[in-house]
This record gives structure tokens, sequence and C-alpha cells, in this order.
């Protein structure tokens, strides 16, 4: 077949499957190289990367590294991004609580090694609860020796409870939520699973490390 100019050749199709073969010189000798192997465990050195389709996909473990700016840190690596679902359910020192099976979905979003989940609850029967009460099936373990606490953002129908502000507290190695009354007037924290009934709702949203 006579010599052909690169111009006169063909278009290929698009996308390119890896397999193709392009002509490279190699100590010297003109070898072959596929598509796939070009770049294949060589680092990539750009200015800038625009992803005009598609997602960047690191592999498992990986993620964007920001050693290059100061810092003190233990790590400055961002491996994990991660948000969906999770379900819920109470459970309580003594008695029982059970929840709405209708409303008993939350979402949670972990970003690196923080995890937020949020949701709104509500109880549909109560069989005479006593001591602590529990918001359990969080989708992560909160890390030893960490924990989250913020303000329930919601709640009615609770019986009548000394005044105060309800709290929700993820505690270190735990994968539950404990929901807890802070007094206003002598600061001490009550448990109040005795407090709830069949017509409370709650609704949180907490932090916390895992």
């Amino acid at each position: 077949m006579a010599d052909s100019k690169i111009s006169a050749l063909p278009a290929s199709t698009v996308p390119l499957a890896g397999t193709e073969v392009l002509p490279i010189v190699q100590s010297s000798t003109t070898k072959q190289v596929s598509v796939a192997n070009l770049t294949a465990g060589r680092a990539i050195s750009a200015t800038q990367l625009t992803l005009t389709t598609g997602n960047l996909i690191v592999a498992s473990g990986q993620g964007v590294d920001f050693s290059a700016t100061s810092g003190t840190g233990t790590s400055e690596l961002f491996a994990d991004y991660e948000e969906g679902t999770w379900e819920a359910a109470f459970s309580t020192t003594g008695g029982s609580v059970t929840i709405n099976s209708s409303v008993k979905t939350g979402t949670y979003t972990k970003v690196g090694r923080v995890v937020t989940i949020t949701g709104q609850f509500e109880i549909s029967s109560v069989s005479s609860p006593t001591g602590s009460i529990f918001i359990t099936g969080l989708p992560f373990t909160c890390a030893a020796g960490k924990s989250g606490q913020t303000a329930v953002a919601l709640y009615v129908g609770l019986a009548s409870i000394v005044t105060g502000q309800v709290i929700a507290v993820v505690q270190g190695g735990d994968s539950k939520i404990l929901i807890q009354l802070q007094n206003a007037a002598d600061g001490l924290i009550y448990n109040i699973a005795s407090s709830f009934n069949a017509s409370t709702v709650v609704a949180v949203n907490v932090s916390y490390a895992v």
C-alpha cells in the first residue's frame, strides 16, 4: 500500500476503546503501544484540567492531595465524599418507643471524616418508656474519643418536662443519637424517654467525626 499522509487517513471512531496502537520510538527502535498504555502508571503534569463530560474517578484510598500547601495536620489528603440515606429506629433503657414506618428515613453527607446526618421522625406508639432514649441506625460509627452534639431542631407532643433545651448527642464509638434535656435552671443533663408519647416528632441535624 502506498504511503499516505496522516491527514488523508479516515477518521477513527470515538471514543477510543484503548486497544488501538500507535508507533513510538523506544531505545532507538520503533515499537507499538496501545492507547491505554500511553500514560499507564505515569504521573500527568498539567496547569489545569477541564472535564467537559463524565467524572473524575480515583482509585479506592486515593484522593486529592493538598500537601503542597503549608500545614501542620497529620493528613492533607481529601479521600472521600459520600451521600445517601439511613433508616432510623428508637430504643430506650426501659419500655419501648415505636417509630412511624412511613417517616423513618434520614439523609447523610460524608465529607472526608465528617458525617452530617439529618432526619425528621415520628413516634407512632409508646409502651412505658424510661431512662435514656436513642435514635439508632446511623450510617457510620462515631470515632472513639470524639463526639457530636447539637440542639434538636424540633420537638412537639412531648409530655410536660422541665424547661430547657433538648439536645442530640453522638458519643464516641456509637452509631446512635442520644436525646437528652439540658435543664435551663440548673444546667444538668436529664434523660427524658418517659416524656415521649405517640404524637412526638423529632428533627435532628448533627455532625460527628468517623
